[in-house]
């Protein structure tokens, strides 16, 4: 005898007012988890707690019981915030076109009333069915087009491609260098690299060599015995000694001194590590791995950077890639903060692909600015692209070219605000508007209400009272 388990349920979403259907519902689809709903309120408080796969939706909700306005509002709902749930709606055998209408916004089939169990449960398992096969189809879609390493969100090519290179050097013992500019997520890579590789289990250390100062980076890295120097009251370990068996990264590693250089191209050579007043050699089993956003090249051409440390360190270069040059992950990055948000606050104001939309819009119109701006035929005051969106926001009452020349047209010195024609709110004798013009800016003439006390000097300087 087979018994559903709890854990095993599948959730059903049942919204009807009819309390005595509601409990044959609950009989007839006893091997699921039922939830119930009478209003549409009711129905969308528990999809957004609890998503179901398929709902069960009565068009006479109240309170418009003989209606189909409540029950169509609430499908629209279900629809915009839960677009996968399957919406089985339940009609009379006389409303027949508000199930089509339904059909038309979304649902997935109907059944009529009087409820036959047996076509009930047919039509609940299809849509079952129906939701699994979709379930897997996005996640097969994702798997192949997503990022291979957990954690970093990718989709464009180059980065899948520097992704698929992180996993062929995770399983060596090789340095890593990774080079790309800051924000590209270096860290998020090292990190990567290391939970991929053998050391997994081992400590994964970091250490940002531009952020410690270069008196306390010796210090940092290979630790100090204590009475070392002043301050030294007890033995500390460096960072080094703290990850045996693990992972060293050594981020903007074009940031260490040419001193400490030397002693870290000692370290890689033997894995030996000295503390600071001590006399025993440790010795250590740690991977590197670097990175930096400077240019190692120039800076061994200028003598600011040791060439065989640069050899030691450069075993395999990794090139991580701007998001500028990668924009399908712009989209990708900014869908997914938005998703995380609209599974929040913004639950109920956005449509699913609204934001996708709408950032293909921008990139597309921002490349076309950017396009028209190289090769210099932006006009002054043409702020459309080849899709006629707008590349900014136009200031209120904007009229085009027209408002453009009457408002060149116009004299830069304007009246102060709050003082009379003529009177430059900075000085304490009257001037004419045209002396103003030549002697300063337009800017300059804004009057600083925030300062009552400057008000009261200039105007006392007029011969004016408060």
């Amino acid at each position: 005898m087979n018994v559903t388990t709890p854990a095993a349920a599948k959730s059903l979403l049942i919204v009807d007012d009819d309390s005595g259907l509601l409990r044959q519902l609950r009989w007839a689809f006893s091997e699921h988890k039922v939830q119930a709903a009478a209003n549409r309120h009711e129905a969308i408080a528990l999809l957004r707690g609890h998503p179901v796969p398929v709902a069960i939706l009565d068009l006479g909700l109240p309170p418009d019981p003989d209606g189909a306005s409540e029950g169509l509002a609430t499908l629209s709902e279900i629809r915009e915030l839960a677009p996968a749930t399957k919406v089985i709606i339940a009609t009379g055998n006389e409303t027949r076109e508000h199930a089509l209408r339904a059909i038309a916004l979304g649902a997935y089939d109907f059944y009529q009333k009087p409820i036959d169990i047996e076509v009930l449960r047919m039509i609940v398992g299809r849509a079952e069915q129906m939701f699994d096969l979709e379930a897997e189809n996005r996640r097969l879609t994702d798997a192949a087009t997503g990022s291979p390493v957990d954690g970093i969100i990718a989709t464009s090519p180059e980065m899948l491609r520097v992704l698929r290179n992180i996993e062929k050097l995770s399983p060596t013992d090789v340095a890593v260098l990774l080079l790309g500019e800051s924000g590209t997520g270096k860290e998020l890579l090292a990190h990567a690299i290391h939970k991929l590789s053998p050391r997994a289990n081992g400590p994964f250390v970091p250490i940002n060599c531009a952020a410690i100062p270069e008196t306390l980076l010796e210090s940092e890295l290979f630790g100090h015995e204590k009475g070392a120097f002043t301050g030294a009251l007890r033995q500390n370990i460096g960072r080094i000694e703290g990850a045996h068996q693990g992972t060293l990264f050594l981020d903007e590693i074009g940031d260490v001194p040419l001193p400490m250089q030397v002693k870290l191209l000692r370290f890689l050579q033997d894995q030996i590590v000295e503390r600071i007043g001590g006399r025993r050699p440790v010795q250590v089993d740690v991977r590197i791995v670097c990175a930096t956003n400077q240019d190692l090249d120039r800076m061994m051409a200028e003598g600011r950077f040791r060439e065989d440390l640069y050899y030691r360190l450069n075993e395999v270069t990794v090139r991580v890639p701007a998001l500028r040059d990668r924009p399908a992950d712009a989209i990708v990055l900014a869908s997914f903060f938005f998703a995380a948000l609209r599974r929040g606050i913004w639950s109920h104001r956005a449509r699913p692909g609204w934001f996708r939309t709408r950032c293909d819009q921008g990139l597309f119109v921002a490349r076309q600015c950017a396009r028209a701006r190289e090769q210099g035929k932006a006009r002054r005051g043409d702020d459309r692209g080849a899709t006629g969106l707008r590349c900014g926001p136009r200031p209120r009452g904007w009229r085009g070219r027209r408002q453009i020349a009457r408002y060149s047209r116009r004299p830069r010195a304007r009246r102060a605000r709050g003082h009379p024609a003529g009177v430059d709110p900075g000085r304490r004798e009257p001037v004419e508007s045209g002396q103003i013009a030549r002697d300063q800016p337009a800017h300059t003439l804004r009057f600083d209400a925030a300062a009552p006390a400057r008000r009261r000097r200039v105007n006392a300087g007029q011969g004016r009272r408060d």
